[in-house]
């Protein structure tokens, strides 16, 4: 077994080797990164001077398995603002360490990335959400059994014991809502609640995240959430709800329902997004963030 320093240093040389890689590949530095959830990857279509990065082309980058998730890093422009946009991610229930699902945003990191937009598809638990609706993350809730930040820490990444208080910046969830009824879409605001998976939830697991808080429940985010907010990158968390929790509807769900219901709001979630990242822009030039990962 490697002594501690050693496995630290491995960590961040690795980041590194992947972000002079990306680096490489483009003449655009980023400041904001995308990370695409299941059937939302058409965002990263309309790009503009993109250069599109298959992850297995990246040292040592974690490679999506699953449907809806392409597997490319594209980096391109929305309008003026260049973007590093994750056509797909990787998940728990795929095999992959928590380390390794956060380990993408380590990357982003190291190619100067100092606001993070993740989205992903849920289920929807509050009944006030329809299905197709569109939902800014307050907060969430941690039920993976698990954490990327586990083991030894290297302060080049960030300090032992991040603060989680606002893991999702209230500035940009203001943003993103004011831009969302600004384009007259029906969005909301709520918590998340993050299984392992590949199962859908039972109707009884439903019922207790609703006791406990969850307005959606889904698969991914937050170890990706967790590793940004280490590395001090300011956070805004985009959930669609593709379909109602199991037990509300009284039907069987399917990945197909999640990718269906995706494709229902692909126009709408291109949208909001092409609103929200100028917007971004103009705040971190008004309050820029010191470089994470140094």
């Amino acid at each position: 077994m490697r002594p501690a320093r050693a496995r630290r240093k491995g960590e961040f040389d690795t980041a590194s080797r992947a972000a002079e890689f990306i680096r490489s590949k483009t003449k655009l530095r980023p400041l904001i990164g995308v990370v695409l959830g299941s059937g939302l990857g058409a965002f990263a279509d309309e790009l503009t001077s993109a250069t599109r990065i298959p992850y297995h082309r990246i040292p040592n980058f974690p490679r999506s398995t699953i449907e809806g998730h392409a597997g490319a890093l594209v980096i391109g422009r929305v309008g003026q603002v260049p973007v590093a946009v994750m056509q797909g991610r990787v998940h728990l229930y795929e095999g992959y360490s928590a380390k390794e699902v956060g380990f993408p945003l380590r990357v982003l990191g190291r190619i100067g990335v100092r606001a993070a937009i993740l989205t992903n598809a849920a289920g929807a638990i509050n009944l006030e959400y329809r299905q197709g609706a569109l939902v800014v993350m307050r907060d969430h809730i941690n039920l993976q059994g698990t954490n990327p930040l586990i083991g030894p820490n290297d302060d080049r990444f960030g300090v032992r014991f991040p603060d989680m208080t606002e893991a999702y910046w209230k500035p940009y969830r203001e943003i993103a809502l004011r831009e969302a009824k600004r384009i007259g879409m029906d969005a909301h605001e709520g918590v998340y609640a993050a299984l392992v998976g590949p199962t859908f939830e039972t109707p009884a697991e439903i019922r207790y995240l609703k006791m406990i808080g969850a307005d959606l429940v889904g698969m991914s985010t937050v170890p990706e959430v967790i590793v940004a907010r280490q590395m001090g990158m300011r956070v805004l968390g985009i959930s669609c709800a593709t379909n109602m929790a199991a037990g509300i509807l009284g039907q069987p769900l399917s990945h197909a329902e999640v990718m269906e219901g995706s494709a229902r709001v692909k126009e709408q979630f291109v949208a909001l997004l092409e609103a929200v990242i100028p917007a971004i822009e103009q705040d971190l030039a008004r309050r820029p963030v010191d470089d994470p990962g140094k």
